[in-house]
């Protein structure tokens, strides 16, 4: 079923002044009631849109091409109230508020035991991932669903994978973020065994428990991934740790309250934003013990752009035809994605990402230079105009402008040439400028490219989390 939104009027903050505003094609009752300028920003207030409902909030600094966005906020999204403080920023800001299904967040809708797999069948996947390891415990594979939120805070549904190692005692609570996918049936809970489930059998049969969150869009989700939108792969890790912890407190999986987060390249991505979402507003519920980001694209407005801008061949050029695609879907740059693109690209790229289609399919139908799909006076706009509508979808995902409070490892080798080990350097250096000086930056194997850098950095992660365990 399609999700209904309901979307205010706007309110607009100019100057010292209050304007109202009217949003194009709103025709809700639910308006703003109450505006009062604070100290440090605006207390918002509308009326209530009914039961079951919850109310993301968006800004936007002036009209014209801005996008809305989420504004800075000391609280989680959406909120149940109606109201909202928000911090004012600009001398020109609009808001608006937006009423939409509200969410159980975290909890277990379904859960399916897969497998049970022995040490001594573990043992031949250990010797297939040539890692230095040996099976502990037999582990059993679970697949399971929970509420989340989409990237306008309503309720959806999203699954994961789960590894449980059997008679471990407490064990610690970890997190994988898998890397780019563009087939759904490729996600964790898909229990492929020679693809991203196996990390968790690993981490598993050696004593934690171990979810595997498969995002929105993949897996059992509906939809298009938003990929490398940062808050929604937040809020879907975050609900599967819920509902982890639900499932190992129905099965009798005694935790010993550590977690760990860890991911590669994407799941490099997600395993920052999912440690900045804890830190900002889950403490009371989460204590991260320790991460380990890896091989992410933590600074995509800066490094990663420029990259991508140097016309420099990408040995995978549909990382960027399916940021824009998600982007596209979250953000609406354009009224369509066949709009952003120049023939023939705007017929033949958007039905290839409708979740059965490969990476490398994806990739065979592209130049070797992403920027070349796109519409050449879109593409002039985007290279010289700091406000362009991708740049601040890009800088909307950008992960490095905040401080890290927990114990980080980051991870990236020199040789990586699919995403820019500056962007690493980028995250550590702003994390210690913030004060954030318990963050490290590790190069596993300089000589190794962005595959063969995954071994090395998980199996050194892995040692970093076994000396930390209780």
């Amino acid at each position: 079923m399609k999700t209904r939104y309901r979307v205010s009027p706007v309110m607009a903050l100019v100057l010292a002044g209050l304007l109202a505003g009217v949003c194009p094609g709103a025709a809700d009752p639910l308006q703003f009631t109450h505006v009062q300028r604070l100290p440090g920003g605006l207390s918002l207030q509308w009326n209530s849109a009914g039961d079951n409902v919850a109310y993301t909030i968006q800004a936007r600094e002036g009209w014209g091409d801005s996008l809305w966005l989420l504004p800075a906020a000391s609280q989680p999204w959406p909120v149940t109230e109606t109201a909202w403080v928000a911090p004012v920023s600009a001398p020109a800001r609009f808001y608006r508020v937006i009423a939409v299904p509200a969410a159980a967040r975290g909890k277990l809708l379904h859960r399916a035991l897969h497998s049970t797999l022995a040490t001594n069948q573990i043992a031949p996947l250990l010797e297939l991932l040539d890692a230095p390891l040996t099976a502990e415990f037999d582990v059993q594979l679970y697949t399971l669903a929970y509420e989340t939120i989409d990237p306008l805070g309503a309720r959806t549904v999203a699954t994961a994978a789960m590894a449980l190692p059997v008679g471990a005692g407490e064990c610690p609570l970890i997190s994988y973020q898998h890397g780019t996918l563009t087939r759904t049936n490729e996600a964790p809970s898909a229990m492929n065994l020679y693809g991203e489930p196996a990390l968790g059998v690993v981490l598993a049969t050696s004593g934690y428990a171990c979810v595997l969150p498969d995002y929105l869009g993949l897996g059992g989700s509906p939809g298009l991934h938003p990929y490398h939108h940062a808050r929604s792969e937040a809020t879907a890790c975050v609900d599967a740790l819920r509902a982890a912890r639900a499932l190992c407190a129905e099965r009798g999986v005694a935790l010993n309250g550590q977690l760990f987060l860890v991911g590669y390249s994407q799941g490099g991505h997600a395993t920052m934003a999912l440690h900045r979402e804890l830190e900002m507003y889950h403490t009371a519920e989460f204590t991260i013990t320790a991460s380990a980001p890896m091989a992410g694209a933590y600074d995509l407005s800066g490094v990663t752009t420029a990259d991508t801008l140097s016309g420099r061949p990408q040995p995978n050029p549909y990382y960027f035809a399916y940021l824009l695609a998600a982007y596209q879907a979250v953000y609406h740059l354009a009224p369509t994605l066949g709009d952003l693109l120049r023939p023939p690209y705007r017929t033949t790229l958007p039905p290839l990402f409708n979740g059965t289609v490969s990476g490398a399919q994806i990739n065979a139908a592209l130049p070797a230079n992403p920027l070349d799909i796109l519409q050449p006076a879109w593409l002039a706009d985007f290279r010289t105009n700091a406000h362009h509508v991708l740049r601040q979808a890009l800088r909307d995902n950008d992960l490095w402008a905040w401080a890290p409070q927990r114990p980080m490892r980051l991870y990236h080798c020199a040789g990586d040439q699919d995403v820019v080990p500056a962007n690493s350097a980028v995250a550590w250096t702003e994390f210690h400028q913030r004060g954030a000086t318990q963050v490290e930056l590790l190069d596993p194997d300089p000589t190794a490219d962005h595959t063969d850098c995954i071994a090395p950095s998980l199996l050194s992660a892995k040692a970093w989390f076994d000396s930390l365990r209780q």
